[in-house]
Formats: C-alpha cells, structure tokens, sequence
C-alpha cells in the first residue's frame, strides 16, 4: 500500500512516499481503507520528536510508529479479536494510527459511525482537533450564552473548532490570528478578530474565558485579559519545544498556581470519545458545524504540508485524501 513514511526524527525532509506492508489489526483494532485524514499539530512535534518528553511514548531514538497521523475517516475492511461495535464494511471516523496512508489502524473504542451527510473531509478533521476544541469549550470552559471569550491561534485546526463552538454557545467570540486568517475566523462566527502582529492581546478587555490554543504566552498575560473569577484554559502543550517538558511546563505552573487565586487556571488534552465524536458529527449534519477545511491534497503533498504546518502558515484544517492523483 502507498503510505508516507518517517524513518528518523527531523524536519518535513524526512518524509516520503513509499509501499510498506498493510498492517493487521490486533486485539480491539480495526483496519480501515482511509477514504481521508487530516492534519494535526501532533504530527509535527512527533516528526520532529521534540521536546524530549514525546519520545518517551514515540520512541527515543526513532519513531515507532512509521506513518504519521491521526486523524481519520475510512471503510472498515478487517476486524482484529474481540471487536464487538464494528464490522467489515462499516464506514467510521475518529483517531487512528498512521492515517497518512491508505489503509491505517484504529482502536474500536476511538471510532464512532460515520452519519449519513456528513462529508469524510469534515469527518476526518473532528478526532483531535474536533474533540480537543469541544473539550476545551464545552468541559474545560464551560462556556454558555452571553460568556465573552477570547482564543488565542484562532485561525488554526484547534483554534478554528473553538471559534466556531463557542460561537454556536452563544458566546461572544474574540479570535486571535495572525495576518490574512481575520475573514476565516470572521465567517466561523468571531465577533472581533485580533490580528496579534498589530494590536495587544488586551485591546477587547477582559473575558470570561480565555482558550489559549496558540501556547506562546506567559500566564501573566493570559490573565491579565481574563476576569477576576474567569477561567483560563491552557489547550495540549503549547509550541514551546525546548526543554524535556516543552509546554507543558506551562501547564503545570498553571495547575500550582490556580488553588491561590480567584481566577481558574485549567490544563487540558484532548481525548477522542465515540460520544463527543457522535456530538460533533451530528452538528456538521444539521449544519450548526462547518469544519475548517482549507485544504484538500495528496499524499504526494503531505511534507509541504507539514512544511506550512511548522511555520505557523496553516489555516484551518488540511485533509489528505489518498486516492487522490496528483
């Protein structure tokens, strides 16, 4: 099968296009034909194996897992032992394990059924940056109608989810992007858009909830533009790659520092769930979600993708379809 492969750690460069061997499923996994997958910011720092701490679970002198990935919707086309919700045929969507081919594994319990209606491109973007964002919202944010919020990487996969559930809240939506992203956030439901290379993070005054998506900031900031008892949701690790923690340093002096003030500081990652996957798809159904799909490519595609990716480029989300020909 054609797949896109990493070797070794490092830059876009150590991607390629190559035929392996399909994998077969084990205990509780599934194979899917991947009728599309999408790009994530994990796929960067597991490229790249930084910070450090990554290669704990990745492998710490070269990936142990060869396709990169996550994301994905697909045709079932086998079943490994006690697997008991899926069958051979069923279309499904959710997180997997090197998506970025065409045939990728997947766990049962990380799958949900893909509705009638739902496009796979839309699909393949709800298992990390879909869940992630309702997490943050919905959990971590607690976000309802009249909340001000503020999110910061606004334009990108995660971010992009933000806007637009949190809009769908009926919140009050600040979007913080960078240049060129202001109508993309703006049409996802951004009642002000902060482009950050121009104005302050301050210029909307105080939230209710700050979603930091972007991960570049001190605390002190993030709260100095969050209310007296607001919460502030720090998302996934930040971008922060040096160091053997990375961002997630930030995170833990949120977690100590947060019993000590008024304000609420919570650290997150997202988990995919079949009940929030189902959540989301059922709002791209009925229309009161569109994904972010900024970009469809091929396989062939997928370094310079990853490329935009790293330099902060990306708007939105990106799916690669691997049947497509260049």
């Amino acid at each position: 099968m054609r797949a896109i492969v990493q070797d070794a750690y490092g830059g876009p460069e150590v991607l390629r296009l190559a035929d392996v061997d399909p994998p077969a499923p084990g205990v509780g996994q599934v194979r899917l034909r991947v009728r599309a997958a999408a790009l994530d910011a994990s796929v960067w720092y597991l490229l790249r194996g930084r910070p450090r701490v990554v290669r704990l679970g990745a492998g710490l002198r070269r990936p142990r897992v060869r396709v990169p990935s996550q994301e994905l919707v697909g045709v079932v086309e086998a079943v490994g032992p006690g697997v008991r919700r899926v069958s051979v045929g069923d279309e499904a969507f959710g997180t997997g394990r090197g998506a970025f081919a065409e045939l990728a594994l997947a766990a049962e319990n990380r799958l949900a059924p893909l509705p009638p209606g739902v496009p796979a491109e839309a699909a393949a973007t709800l298992g990390v940056s879909g869940t992630t964002a309702l997490q943050a919202v919905q959990d971590a944010g607690e976000v309802r109608a009249g909340h001000r919020v503020l999110v910061t990487g606004a334009g990108g996969g995660v971010g992009s989810f933000v806007v637009a559930l949190a809009t769908a809240r009926g919140a009050e939506v600040t979007a913080v992007a960078g240049p060129g992203k202001a109508d993309l956030v703006t049409r996802l439901g951004a009642a002000r858009t902060i482009d950050y290379t121009r104005e302050p993070l301050d210029a909307a005054g105080a939230h209710d909830v700050v979603i930091d998506v972007a991960g570049n900031r001190p605390l002190r900031v993030l709260r100095e533009v969050l209310a007296p008892r607001g919460i502030l949701v720090l998302v996934g690790a930040g971008v922060a790659t040096t160091g053997f923690l990375g961002g997630a340093e930030r995170q833990l002096r949120g977690a100590l520092l947060s019993p000590f003030t008024r304000q609420r500081i919570r650290g997150m990652i997202g988990i995919s769930q079949p009940d929030d996957l189902q959540t989301l798809a059922a709002m791209v159904a009925d229309g009161r979600l569109r994904p972010a799909v900024e970009r469809v490519v091929a396989l062939e595609d997928v370094p310079d993708a990853v490329r935009e990716l790293g330099r902060g480029h990306a708007s939105g989300k990106t799916v690669v379809i691997p049947s497509l020909v260049r």
